[in-house]
């Protein structure tokens, strides 16, 4: 992926349709699973589980390189947070 494909990605759209994919799924997940996280492929709605975030993604990137993940911390509301980042994005519908 260049810097120019990465500066293109509307991420507040990856955000929404990562937390619709998420509602669908979420049952499946939680709360046997809580505390884990998802990689969620928001062109194909494949997820990938692991113990952390990062795992999550790598094990993500190994099927598919070139995108950019939903990252979801199953039985939460809000995965990250940063001074100065609106978790607007990043906070369920709940």
């Amino acid at each position: 992926m260049t810097i120019e494909n990465i500066k293109n990605i509307d991420t507040n759209k990856i955000a929404v349709e990562g937390e619709k994919i998420y509602e669908k799924i979420k049952s499946q997940y939680e709360p046997q699973f809580n505390g884990k996280f998802l990689a969620i492929d928001t062109d194909t709605e494949k997820v990938y589980l692991g113990e952390t975030s990062l795992q999550a993604s790598q094990i993500a990137r190994k099927d598919k390189k070139e995108t950019i993940f939903y990252i979801k911390k199953i039985g939460f509301e809000v995965t990250l947070e940063y001074p100065g980042f609106s978790s607007l994005y990043l906070k369920s519908s709940r």
